[in-house]
């Protein structure tokens, strides 16, 4: 009876998708079956591609591997040559940076071929949906979501499990552990069993514009009380000539407005639920970060209830704002002086202190509040692949320390997700200013090891990001309410309410 509701609900899920697509439901009816389901689709769920995309920055060769690693593709890997593997996913930096890299570094190597297909992430989950629910492995290796893991922890082997059961296909000093143990805990893990490796992790950092600072005599914020003053000063002295003291992501209604409101939240020592699963959005903490989020809009464009994310990377590469915090992803776009006003004058710095900040264990849903919201994935090998070795196989290639780095440094841009990476001599030579540089990756370190925000995981997650906060939000931030204390107070309601169904 269990894998018949499981195969019901992972239908349903593929339905509700498929639907949605053809205008036959809406998307409330759909997020609503998804949730009944046991899934949420987070992170925007509609989104397109990231910001800011680069191509390789050079002719790949495998000589740009260690010999052992070619080595064990051409020996261990050649063994399957001629087989064809399957990969889905959304399009990231990550993604983008090993499609450039697979062809020369692995596929001439092993003869293995695999075949990448990107789509929007609501169609990724509708495929792995259809294909766990029957068992069918059209696809070996599966993209997910960090609140998908619940509902897929027993489609995937625990690679783990692999490294030790089958020690003839291990990668030589592949070194599992070399993961950031965050991304393993928030991103990659359910209970004791890990899904697969983490793959990205977009994640907020702190920017600002030194050429800016230099002239006004400001220094990196080290409280938000001090990041408030420094958009505040930056605005009145330069607005009038298009020069803002920030720039938000605060679009009605779109899911976007709500990570900054969680960002601000979370730093003023509140969170979206408490232990027992109530909604505390209308709390004192929660309220005065809200107030924060809005004192910060004067000091921003008047057209920034518009910005997404995209609008709000534009917004800054055209000059438009002194500071930021938002996606380390989109530090490498500004830094690009074919296509930006920004190209090194743009500095990362740590992250300011919290104001005041909630313990997990006093927040709800698996909720981590800390002002550096993220928003990870991992890839992970199907359970149900009918070509699981060759998929194994290039798993650990894709997310062995190596191919991190030369995702990093010449495939087209990368989060990476190990220490050794952050580490390595060749990332480190691209600290520089330029497209694609790694200059901000420390303090991404920093905040990956030390301030990583996690939203709360619970299958009704994207009604009330969205389709609740995001549009409550939009209209408390173009005047629709008559105080924080009172659009809170809806927010808290309406959250309760599809929490509860």
């Amino acid at each position: 009876m269990h894998e018949t509701t499981d195969f019901r609900d992972k239908m349903a899920i593929s339905r509700a998708i498929a639907d949605y697509r053809r205008g036959r439901i809406s998307r409330r009816t759909m997020l609503k079956t998804l949730a009944a389901a046991g899934v949420a689709l987070s992170a925007g769920p509609m989104r397109g591609p990231r910001a800011w995309a680069a191509p390789a920055r050079q002719e790949l060769t495998a000589d740009q591997q260690p010999e052992e690693i070619n080595a064990w593709l051409t020996d261990v890997g050649g063994q399957f040559s001629g087989a064809s593997i399957k990969v889905v996913s959304e399009e990231t930096p990550p993604s983008r940076a090993i499609i450039n890299l697979k062809a020369a570094l692995f596929e001439e190597l092993t003869g293995i071929t695999v075949n990448w297909e990107v789509v929007p992430l609501d169609q990724v989950l509708a495929k792995v949906s259809q294909d766990a629910a029957t068992r069918a492995g059209a696809n070996d290796i599966y993209y997910f979501d960090q609140a998908w893991v619940g509902r897929f922890i027993n489609d995937t082997f625990d690679p783990r499990e692999l490294l030790e059961t089958k020690p003839d296909l291990a990668m030589p000093d592949y070194n599992i552990d070399d993961f950031l143990e965050p991304l393993v805990l928030h991103i990659a893990t359910y209970g004791d069993k890990m899904i697969g490796f983490p793959c990205d992790v977009p994640i907020f950092m702190y920017f600002y514009r030194q050429d800016i600072y230099d002239e006004m005599g400001l220094e990196p914020a080290t409280t938000m009380e001090e990041y408030l003053s420094n958009a505040q000063a930056i605005n009145e002295a330069m607005s009038a000539d298009g020069t803002y003291g920030t720039v938000g992501q605060m679009k009605s209604g779109h899911y976007s407005l709500e990570t900054d409101m969680t960002a601000y939240v979370w730093s003023h020592g509140g969170s979206v639920f408490t232990a027992d699963g109530i909604c505390s959005l209308n709390d004192e903490w929660a309220v005065t970060g809200v107030d924060y989020m809005r004192e910060l809009q004067q000091y921003m464009p008047a057209a920034v209830t518009t910005y997404d994310w995209g609008g709000q990377f534009t917004a800054i590469q055209q000059g438009q704002g002194g500071q930021v915090i938002t996606w380390g992803e989109d530090f490498p776009g500004w830094d690009d002086p074919a296509n930006s006003q920004v190209s090194g004058l743009m500095q990362p710095a740590p992250l300011p202190a919290n104001t005041a900040q909630r313990p997990p264990e006093e927040a709800g849903f698996e909720e981590v509040p800390d002002l550096g919201h993220q928003g990870g994935s991992t890839y992970c090998l199907s359970a149900y692949s009918k070509q699981a070795d060759p998929a194994w196989i290039f798993l650990q290639w894709a997310t062995s320390s190596n191919t991190q780095t030369l995702a990093s440094v010449i495939g087209g841009g990368a989060s990476p997700m190990r220490q050794s990476t952050f580490d390595d001599p060749r990332v480190k030579a691209e600290e520089e200013v330029g497209a694609g540089t790694t200059r901000h990756f420390p303090q991404m370190l920093e905040v990956i090891n030390t301030r990583m925000g996690t939203e709360p995981h619970l299958p009704q997650w994207p009604l009330i990001a969205t389709d609740i906060i995001a549009v409550e939000l939009g209209k408390l931030t173009t005047g629709g309410y008559g105080s924080t204390q009172e659009g809170m107070d809806t927010i808290k309601r309406l959250v309760d309410e599809a929490a509860a169904s």
